[in-house]
């Protein structure tokens, strides 16, 4: 047989082997949405598909803004509270963490000519404008963060862990609507950065559940 007929068969072969291959990973279901591929140039691309985002993506980057505005505040104390070696630890990585994502969803969102608040400006939800009264997903109310602040020692390890914990589960609460949401998190930048959320603060819970497992009973004697 000559060269190139034996190249001229074997090329069906790879087609085949490709088609698989493909339909192999068209078979997995994904955790969570795939980025959307940009279009090419001169395609009739919707205006979702355009600008990468929709409403739900700057709702969300503006909404979580607030809440690790919180997260900063009850991590923020622990020095100051008495508390224990590992929980000072675990808040500073929580400062260091979200101060970065903060000033990352801050430049995403000017980068788009969006309102950007400040970390402190407000952490209850909004839409359209107006602001309901409620807090987001895991926020700690007013008489939780005074309770927490009154507290010191081991009992402000305590309940430090328990409200991040409830912290922490309300973030990842607020990725999962997200994802959730027809057309959000298309856009790379906003996938990757709730995809992260999502298993950083997973990890994150686990690991403080441990902690607060193995501290003394409340009513222990210290």
């Amino acid at each position: 047989m000559s060269p190139r007929l034996r190249q001229i068969r074997l090329v069906p072969l790879a087609a085949l082997l490709m088609m698989a291959c493909s339909g192999a990973q068209r078979g997995a279901v994904p955790a969570s949405p795939e980025p959307a591929a940009s279009s090419s140039p001169g395609g009739a691309a919707s205006n979702t598909a355009r600008q990468g985002y929709i409403q739900a993506d700057v709702d969300f980057m503006s909404h979580m803004i607030g809440h690790h505005a919180q997260a900063l505040v009850m991590a923020g104390w622990a020095p100051s509270h008495g508390a224990s070696p590992s929980v000072r630890i675990l808040a500073e990585r929580i400062i260091n963490a979200q101060q970065d994502e903060i000033a990352s969803m801050q430049r995403w969102l000017r980068d788009r000519g969006k309102p950007v608040p400040e970390p402190g400006a407000g952490m209850k939800m909004s839409h359209g404008g107006y602001h309901e009264e409620m807090l987001m997903p895991g926020m700690l109310t007013e008489a939780q963060l005074r309770q927490l602040d009154q507290a010191r020692g081991p009992e402000f390890d305590r309940l430090f862990l328990t409200f991040m914990i409830q912290h922490h589960k309300g973030a990842v609460s607020m990725v999962k609507d997200l994802f959730g949401t027809n057309g959000a998190a298309r856009e790379e930048t906003v996938f990757k950065f709730a995809n992260d959320v999502s298993v950083d603060q997973t990890t994150e819970v686990a690991r403080m559940e441990r902690m607060l497992a193995a501290l003394p009973a409340k009513n222990a004697t210290y």
